[in-house]
C-alpha cells in the first residue's frame, strides 16, 4: 500500500503521525511511505531520519495526498485540506466529528473512508485515545497551575501551598483516563483533590489507588454546583465515545465561582463539558468570562510533541500495519476494534453517535463490509 504522512498545519500542532521507526516497520513489509518535507521536525525527526528508515520525501501536502492510498494524520483535516482528500482514500486520524458539523459534511462530500482514532475500541477501552488522554490529563494540571498565577489573571494560588498555608483545591469532573492522570499530577503537586464521577465502581477503584490527598465523590448537578464555589482549578474530563460531551458546568455556575478560578476543558474536542467552552489555540489559549479563566486548547498534547508523538505512534502503528497489509475492508472485518473506528464511508455516516449529533442519515457499517 502507498501511505502518505502530511505535515500537520493546525495552530501550533507539532506532532507527526508516523515516526521514522514506524516508517521502517511499514517499508520493510513492502509498503511505500511518503512523508511531507519537515513533517517530523516539530517532534524532533528530520527528513534524513525518514529517508534512512526507507521513506520518501515529498515537498507539498498536495503531492502526498495525490499519491497515497492511506493518509495517516494526527489532527482532523482543516478546511484547506478538505479538497486534497480523494474518493475511496482511507484517512486514519483523530476526527471528533460529533463536535463539528462542517468537517463531517466535508468528509461526506469527499467520498473518502474516514477511520477515527477516537472511536477504535478494544476490550471496552479506547486504545488510540488513551495515550493522548494521558498527556492531556497531566497537562491539564500543569497548565491550570500556571494560569492560577496572578499575572495570568488567576487567583494567585500555589497548588501545593506551603507550611502554614493551605494547598489549592482541584476538582476533576470524570474519573477516566484524563481524570486519573490529572489527579496523579495534582496530588503530586500537593493539592487537595476531588474526583467526581457517576460510576461508583470506578470511584471505589480510584479510592483504593489514589494517595490520601485525593477524595472521590458521586457526581450530580447539585454536587457540582456546590463544589465549583470552593475550588481553584476545575478540570472537565468527561468523554462519551464518538459523541458530544455532556454539559456539566452551566454558564450560571460561573457567577458562583471565585474570581480567578481556572477552568480547563479537556473535552473541548468533543464539544466541551463546560457550557462556556469554545476551542482555543496554544497561541491564544485562554479567555475570561465572569472573571473565570477558561483554558480550552483543542490540541493540548501538541505543546509537548516529542512525548506525544512517541506515545501516539506506539498505539497507532499496529493498526496502521493491519490496515496497510490487509486493506481497510478486510482489516475491519477481521478486527472488531478497527471496525468501530469507521465513521464515514463513501459519503455515508456509519457511526450512529455522529449521525445523531447532526440528524444525518445513518447507514449500518455492515453494508460496506459484506
Amino acid at each position: 500500500m502507498i501511505i502518505g504522512v502530511p505535515k500537520e498545519i493546525k495552530n501550533n500542532e507539532n506532532r507527526v503521525a508516523l515516526t521514522p521507526a514506524g516508517s521502517q516497520e511499514l517499508t520493510k513489509r513492502g509498503h511505500t511511505v511518503y512523508v511531507q518535507s519537515t513533517a517530523g521536525v516539530g517532534s524532533g525527526f528530520n527528513d534524513d531520519a525518514y529517508i534512512g528508515a526507507g521513506a520518501k520525501i515529498l515537498p507539498t501536502a498536495k503531492e502526498v495526498f495525490d499519491i497515497a492510498e492511506m493518509i495517516i494524520k494526527v489532527k482532523e483535516p482543516i478546511e484547506s485540506e478538505y479538497k486534497l482528500i480523494k474518493k475511496d482514500q482511507l484517512v486514519f486520524t483523530y476526527f471528533h466529528f460529533a463536535s463539528y458539523e462542517p468537517l463531517t459534511k466535508a468528509m461526506i462530500e469527499t467520498g473518502a473512508v474516514c477511520l477515527a482514532y477516537e472511536t477504535v475500541e478494544k476490550d471496552g477501552g479506547l486504545p488510540l485515545l488513551v495515550p493522548m488522554s494521558e498527556v492531556a490529563g497531566r497537562m491539564a494540571i500543569q497548565e491550570g497551575a500556571k494560569y492560577l498565577e496572578k499575572p495570568l489573571k488567576g487567583r494567585g494560588i500555589l497548588l501545593g501551598g506551603v507550611p502554614g498555608v493551605m494547598p489549592g483545591k482541584v476538582l476533576i469532573l470524570g474519573g477516566g483516563v484524563v481524570g486519573t492522570n490529572a489527579a496523579k499530577i495534582a496530588a503530586g503537586m500537593g493539592a487537595d483533590v476531588i474526583i467526581a464521577d457517576v460510576n461508583l465502581n470506578r470511584l471505589r477503584y480510584l479510592d483504593d489507588v489514589m494517595p490520601k490527598n485525593v477524595s472521590t465523590m458521586a457526581s450530580n448537578e447539585y454536587v457540582i454546583r456546590e463544589l465549583v464555589q470552593t475550588h481553584d482549578l476545575i478540570v472537565g474530563a468527561v468523554l462519551i465515545p464518538g459523541a458530544k460531551a455532556p454539559k456539566l458546568i452551566s454558564k450560571d455556575m460561573l457567577k458562583t465561582m471565585r474570581p480567578g478560578t481556572v477552568l480547563v476543558d479537556v473535552a473541548v474536542d468533543q464539544g466541551g463539558c463546560i457550557e462556556t467552552c469554545k476551542p482555543t489555540t496554544h497561541e491564544d489559549p485562554t479567555y475570561i468570562i465572569d472573571d473565570v479563566v477558561h483554558y480550552c486548547v483543542a490540541n493540548m498534547p501538541g505543546a509537548v510533541p516529542y512525548t506525544s508523538t512517541l506515545a501516539l505512534t506506539n498505539a497507532t502503528l499496529p493498526y496502521a500495519i493491519k490496515l496497510a497489509g490487509k486493506g481497510w475492508k478486510k482489516a475491519c472485518i477481521e478486527n472488531e476494534d478497527l471496525k468501530l473506528g469507521l465513521n464515514v464511508i463513501n459519503g455515508k455516516v456509519v457511526y450512529k453517535a455522529v449521525a445523531d449529533a447532526f440528524n444525518l442519515p445513518y447507514t449500518d457499517v455492515e453494508e460496506f463490509l459484506k
